[in-house]
């Protein structure tokens, strides 16, 4: 961490010799039209979406809205949306936990070749990886057949959603904690190995309280991730209503019908999850601001 705080330090006297030089700072015409730009864009492109949502969700009525939000259907969408995530997460978070104290503190052979493949989901669009299960693992895929034999279903069933939410969801944890924990470097846990640490003892006492914000960071974006995620879910679900259907899908489906008013109800729950998203975002980021700031003055 004190490395850390190093930096927190010369980036803000290098901040403050920045605006105090006079041939970097701009009048105060440029800045308020900078300002005004960013204010406009976050009006129209992200805060009036959201008002329409909650404004078409509760135009018929609250009683509309909780009988949309009630049915059978949006129950079990919402309940498969919460264990998608419930599943995915933690395993992304075991992997990316991993591969980032692997890539940070060690050097081995075939080290860029694993952060290559941690940013593979980035590259590859959602419907390409939701395709690349099926043919993996559908009816007419590699081991389709003997899935079948064995009368195990993957595709258009939960197991397959489950897989293809990780997919897509897998590089968040890792790259939230590889620059982190390649800029604290590794002088403290070879110190704790020198008193005589063991290795687990290392990670739980040393390096796991000093990436803790980062971690918490990367589990929420990719909470927020695999909670909103629709291309790969789409290919491997099926569509089938109650069964395999999480929120944005059955969105989609209540919108296709012209079900205006309870697409939207749904929609609103997914609106609500993201605001809770940032709302806890701010207060991470918050918090590991403090830390530095008390760590600094320490």
């Amino acid at each position: 961490m004190a490395g850390a705080a190093t930096a927190m330090h010369w980036a803000a006297d290098h901040a403050g010799r920045f605006e105090s030089n006079v041939a970097t700072r701009e009048p105060a015409w440029v800045r308020w039209l900078i300002l005004a730009v960013s204010l406009t864009f976050f009006g129209v492109f992200l805060l009036l979406p959201l008002v329409a949502v909650f404004a078409e969700a509760l135009r018929k009525g609250w009683t509309t809205y909780l009988t949309a939000l009630a049915e059978p259907d949006a129950l079990s969408a919402v309940r498969l949306t919460l264990i998608t995530a419930a599943i995915a997460v933690p395993l992304n978070l075991v992997f990316g936990v991993a591969a980032a104290w692997a890539i940070a503190k060690f050097d081995f052979r075939g080290r860029h070749l694993l952060i290559t493949l941690i940013d593979l989901p980035f590259s590859v669009s959602p419907v390409i990886s939701g395709l690349i299960y099926v043919l993996l693992f559908g009816a007419g895929g590699w081991f389709g057949p003997w899935l079948a034999q064995h009368d195990i279903k993957i595709i258009f069933a939960v197991p397959g959603i489950v897989l293809a939410t990780v997919f897509v969801t897998f590089p968040f944890v890792a790259r939230e904690l590889i620059p982190l924990m390649e800029a604290q470097g590794r002088e403290e846990e070879e110190a704790a190995l020198v008193l005589g640490a063991s290795g687990w003892q290392t990670f739980w006492r040393v390096t796991l309280p000093n990436i803790k914000w980062g971690l918490l960071y990367g589990v929420i974006l990719c909470n927020a991730r695999a909670m909103g995620e629709f291309g790969a879910v789409s290919v491997v679900s099926g569509h089938v209503r109650g069964q395999t259907n999480t929120m944005p899908l059955h969105v989609e489906i209540l919108y296709n019908e012209y079900n205006f008013a309870a697409a939207f109800a749904v929609a609103s729950l997914l609106a609500l999850l993201a605001l809770a998203t940032l709302i806890i975002k701010s207060w991470v980021e918050s918090r590991a601001g403090q830390e530095q700031q008390q760590e600094g003055a320490s």
